[in-house]
């Protein structure tokens, strides 16, 4: 089975940007065999982000070209199930995380032999996920 990477937000953004050397490692990984892409709960966030940004048309123009290169996994009825019992976990710990990441720690518990890719601590909380940070300056 191939693995699948699913970029946080972060990530995300730094792979349509070319920053922080994630473009170097996903193309390391894709020539590995692996395939790598967002979730669509990330997918949001993006659009988000680019809709508010003050250089709304060449952020755009940039991003275009890089996020149909990406797979993007839905956020599906399965998903929300996870969802679900990612919540439950979480509260009974006393560690909710924003809704967004656990929509994708969902997507990524769901998924057989996946890695979750972000720079954000609040994922270790999130039993039954494989994390890594890809930023070359973190």
């Amino acid at each position: 089975m191939k693995r699948a990477y699913i970029l946080d937000t972060g990530p995300a953004f730094d792979f349509l940007f070319r920053r922080r050397g994630v473009n170097e490692r996903v193309r390391e990984v894709r020539r590995n065999g692996a395939k790598v892409g967002i979730g669509i709960p990330t997918l949001a966030e993006i659009i988000a982000g680019l809709e508010a940004s003050t250089s709304r048309t060449e952020s755009w123009e940039i991003a275009h070209r890089s996020l149909g290169r990406l797979v993007h996994w839905p956020f599906d009825s399965e998903a929300a199930y996870e969802y679900g019992r990612v919540f439950a976990e979480l509260k009974r710990i006393g560690r909710i995380i924003q809704q967004i990441d656990m929509q994708n720690a969902a997507i990524a518990r769901i998924k057989r032999n996946c890695v979750l890719v972000t720079y954000d601590s609040d994922f270790t909380a999130v039993t039954g996920i494989t994390i890594e940070n890809w930023s070359v300056d973190r």
